[in-house]
């Protein structure tokens, strides 16, 4: 095979393993016509030595995707990205899981205000946990991830593909609970979760287990079953605005999460009271490590 042939053919090998164009895009890798120099790039990016190597984010093999049973070349990229980025994130303590439910009631302090959310880098900090963005690469429909730099380090990285409050608190706490749960650490996989929220994600039903605990876990911190249930048994259909307002402002929560809530148990269309659904993306971004939106980590 002549040298310029060799080199189609890797080329080719190269796109198969990753998305070089978006990686490219989002100066992941530098752009380069040398098929060597790009594999050279490649291997050092995934922390692989082959390109025959599986998929691996320390200190475990991803295995999820839509159907909870792979990873795809651009959630895979993703997925290092996040964690080269969660390398240099500093935290303000160790992690201790006795005082997870500390963490839990100061998070809940910041669910009354959209701009609040620009503390929860700082307050996950505060127990060893971190927080990072990263945008997601096309068709990837990540919304977050939880996975561990070591036993002692937990790292939640989220994609705010949808720029919504009650998508941002429901995802943060939803990867929480994976932490709460160790998953990423004691088990064989990183829990990659995709289409969590919206007219795409997979009913409760279909989910594994330690996805519908999350769920749980999730819509408990937000706003409790029995509480939500007694709302709801009061007032459905009939969900007023002034009515959602008032049950958020006794449950301390912003009236998007009341929404948002109503919508996943499926008491709302997804396409009813979006007005409340406010944006949080910029008031997150602009204290947590980001990559994407413009924003390039050095």
């Amino acid at each position: 095979m002549r040298r310029t042939d060799a080199g189609v053919v890797k080329r080719a090998k190269l796109f198969e393993k990753a998305p070089i164009k978006e990686l490219v895009r989002r100066h992941w890798i530098e752009q380069t016509e040398d098929a060597s120099e790009l594999e050279t790039q490649l291997l050092a990016f995934f922390e692989i030595r082959s390109l025959d190597d599986e998929p691996k984010i320390w200190p475990h093999a991803a295995r999820k995707s839509s159907s909870y049973e792979h990873v795809t070349p651009a959630q895979w990229a993703w997925l290092c990205q996040a964690r080269r980025l969660a390398k240099h994130a500093p935290v303000a303590a160790a992690y201790a899981e006795v005082r997870f439910d500390e963490l839990v009631t100061d998070l809940r302090v910041l669910l009354g205000a959209p701009e609040e959310a620009r503390h929860a880098a700082r307050v996950l900090s505060e127990y060893g946990i971190r927080l990072v963005v990263v945008e997601p690469l096309a068709n990837t429909r990540l919304d977050g991830a939880c996975f561990w730099l070591d036993p002692s380090s937990p790292v939640i990285v989220l994609s705010i593909r949808f720029d919504r409050i009650d998508a941002f608190w429901f995802t943060l706490f939803h990867e929480l609970g994976h932490v709460k749960a160790k998953d990423g650490l004691k088990n064989d996989n990183v829990p990659l979760d995709i289409d969590l929220i919206g007219q795409g994600a997979p009913r409760p039903e279909s989910k594994p287990e330690s996805e519908k605990r999350a769920d749980k876990f999730a819509s408990e911190a937000i706003i409790s079953k029995a509480k939500l249930d007694s709302f709801i048994a009061r007032i459905r259909p009939l969900y007023y605005k002034e009515k959602v307002r008032g049950f958020a402002a006794v449950n301390g929560v912003h009236p998007g999460l009341v929404i948002g809530q109503l919508q996943y148990r499926g008491e709302i269309s997804f396409a009813h009271r979006r007005e409340m659904l406010t944006r949080v993306r910029h008031a997150v971004t602009r204290a947590a490590p980001t990559d994407g939106w413009g924003a390039t980590p050095a």
